[in-house]
C-alpha cells in the first residue's frame, strides 16, 4: 500500500469539494464528512442513513463503535458536514435502512474502498494534487488541519486513538523541518 499525505493547502481542498459537489452530492459528503470527523474509511462506509438522522428526519451526533479499535465514538457535526447531509438527502431522499454511500449498483450496499479511493484520486487530479491521495488522506487532512488550527497535540491523539504524540505527528505529516522552523523563527 502507497504512503499518503494529507491535503494540506487549503485552496486545493475547496477545489475538490467544488469538484466534487458538481460530480455528486453523494461524493461531496464523504470528502466533506471525512475531513472533518476524522474517520477512517471504514467507518464513514458503513454507515447507514439512521446513523445521522433521526425519525423525525433532524440530523443526529454520530454514535459508532470503531472498526479497527472497538471503541465506541460519539461525534458531533460542523455547520458544512450538516448542510452536506441535508443537500444529500434532499437530492436522494435514501432511506432510513440504506447505505449512506450507497452504491450506484443497483442493490443496497455501499461503495467500496476501490471506488472511494478513485473518487478522491480522480478529485486530486483535476485541481492539480500530486502528492499520493488516498482514502486515509482524508483522516490525515483532518489531523493536520486540526493541529495547524491550534489543537493541542494530545487531545488530537486522543481523538484519532494514536499511543503517542509522536505518532500523531509523524501520522498527520508534521516534519523535523516543521518543527526546527518553531525554534528558529522564534526569536523571544
Amino acid at each position: 500500500m502507497e504512503y499518503v499525505e494529507p491535503i494540506r493547502d487549503v485552496k486545493r481542498l475547496d477545489s475538490m469539494k467544488k469538484v466534487l459537489r458538481n460530480q455528486s452530492k453523494r461524493d461531496y459528503l464523504l470528502f466533506v464528512m471525512g475531513i472533518n470527523t476524522g474517520l477512517r474509511i471504514s467507518d464513514l462506509l458503513k454507515m447507514k442513513v439512521s446513523d445521522v438522522i433521526d425519525s423525525d428526519g433532524n440530523i443526529k451526533r454520530l454514535k459508532l463503535k470503531e472498526t479497527k479499535t472497538g471503541k465506541s465514538r460519539s461525534i458531533p457535526y460542523a455547520d458544512n458536514v450538516k448542510k452536506a447531509i441535508k443537500e444529500y438527502l434532499k437530492e436522494y431522499n435514501p432511506m432510513p435502512h440504506d447505505y449512506l454511500f450507497k452504491s450506484r449498483k443497483g442493490f443496497n450496499s455501499p461503495i467500496d474502498r476501490k471506488t472511494a479511493w478513485r473518487i478522491l484520486k480522480e478529485a486530486a487530479e483535476t485541481v492539480g494534487i500530486t502528492e499520493a491521495i488516498g482514502t486515509h488522506s482524508l483522516r490525515k487532512t483532518f489531523g493536520y488541519h486540526a493541529y495547524k488550527s491550534g489543537t493541542d497535540i494530545t487531545l488530537l491523539q486522543e481523538i484519532l486513538n494514536h499511543s503517542a504524540p509522536s505518532i500523531t505527528l509523524r501520522y498527520i505529516g508534521i516534519t523535523q523541518d516543521d518543527m526546527d522552523n518553531v525554534i528558529l523563527n522564534l526569536n523571544l
